[in-house]
């Protein structure tokens, strides 16, 4: 059997420094050349696909290493909730077509209501790590994020960790009154929203999560972490709004701050040498949600370091390019999708950049009216979403030797 090859050329190829123009070469799933400013000899090579990048960008897939989309396609409107499986394949083509190749699926133990209720929790992520064995578009891992609250829930979270069910974590206090939801009332608010529940449902819920917030096992935690680490699963927290909690994840020796509250949290944090992570729908509408830190804020002062979706995975490509806009590198707004993710968890060894021996995760970028139009995707080397416009031509080259 032979092995698959595809030629790439007149790509404007994004690398980690610069932007040249040259052509890559595919052989299977990995990379097995990257040149500038040559034309690409295909006569040595017979059945491969050739593909002319002319007017595109070529760069590596994003990582989206926060992003609870799974959980609005399963669960669109309060109390409705679709099959996990329809969910899955319907998620992952919009996925493809936004340039993301792997996906850190977020999912919150957290005892809620909904999607969130620990056994429906558990149940996504059996159905996704064996529903991405027999057929997936793209590259599917998962992120559980563990409410502190949410005493007994540690240890099926150890659980899943012992077990190696889930692929990054996260340390979440959603404790009215600090961090996301300083306002008592806002939280309320949302979770009466969120969950269609009524306000006195809501309210004995906080009420129990005040409670809890005291007899949080700080040790059992560190330990967690540990087991964690030896098993190849990074650590985030979530929310952190002071330098106390960013030296709490030094000691859990966790990597990523998602959403720090203000810019004085973020930069400290860097300063540690942790990760921080921003999310995408911030960049574009120029402001948080929760009326926290600009997102913005964060980039410019060299605070942050890696951007998500969040909430919204569409956000993800025209958030790399609204940077350039404010100022930042194309390079460098690229690598906080690309790279910066890729060694925040651990897998730049494979994913990332556009490097030989790297898995051939790719998105093609045509910019059209100052705006980033996706025009293809592969993912290990299979083209898994293609758009046809008049200035792409893909061809296949049949015994050229």
């Amino acid at each position: 059997m032979r092995t698959k090859k595809i030629c790439i050329y007149n790509a404007q190829i994004i690398l980690p420094d610069k932007v040249v123009r040259g052509h890559i070469l595919i052989e299977g799933h990995k990379i097995s050349e990257v040149a500038e400013n040559s034309f690409p000899s295909v006569k040595c090579y017979s059945d491969t696909t050739v593909i002319d990048a002319e007017g595109c960008y070529v760069m590596p897939g994003m990582i989206d290493l926060h992003s609870d989309a799974i959980e609005k396609e399963i669960q669109p409107r309060p109390n409705t909730l679709f099959p996990i499986n329809m969910s899955f394949y319907e998620l992952e083509k919009k996925l493809a077509v936004s340039g993301i190749t792997t996906m850190y699926h977020s999912l919150s133990l957290s005892d809620e209501w909904g999607v969130r209720n620990t056994d429906m929790v558990i149940n996504i992520i059996n159905s996704i790590n064996r529903l991405k064995q027999t057929r997936s578009m793209i590259n599917h891992k998962i992120h559980l994020r563990y409410e502190l609250t949410f005493l007994t829930g540690v240890s099926v979270l150890e659980g899943l960790v012992r077990d190696k069910r889930i692929d990054f974590m996260s340390y979440m206090d959603h404790t009215p009154g600090q961090g996301q939801f300083k306002d008592a009332e806002a939280l309320k608010d949302f979770t009466i929203q969120s969950y269609g529940k009524n306000e006195r449902e809501v309210e004995d819920s906080m009420d129990k999560i005040i409670e809890n917030q005291a007899r949080i096992d700080w040790l059992k935690l560190i330990s967690l972490a540990k087991i964690a680490k030896s098993k190849g699963i990074r650590l985030a927290s979530h929310d952190d709004d002071t330098r106390g909690k960013i030296d709490k994840l030094l000691a859990y020796e966790g990597t990523v701050s998602e959403f720090p509250i203000n810019l004085e949290t973020a930069v400290y944090a860097r300063s540690k040498g942790i990760h921080v992570c921003v999310g995408a729908p911030n960049i574009i509408r120029g402001k948080s949600h929760s009326n926290n830190m600009k997102a913005i804020d964060a980039i410019t002062n060299n605070a942050a370091d890696i951007v998500c979706s969040d909430y919204l995975p569409s956000a993800m490509l025209p958030a790399v390019f609204h940077l350039t806009k404010e100022g930042i590198n194309l390079t460098e707004a690229v690598k906080m999708v690309t790279l910066n993710p890729a060694k925040a968890l651990g897998i730049d060894s494979e994913v990332g950049t556009v490097e030989v021996g790297k898995c051939a995760d790719l998105i093609f970028v045509e910019m059209h009216q100052d705006y980033p139009i996706l025009r293809k995707t592969l993912v290990g080397g299979n083209i898994v979403f293609q758009s046809d416009f008049q200035a792409f031509n893909t061809e296949r080259v049949e015994n050229i030797c």
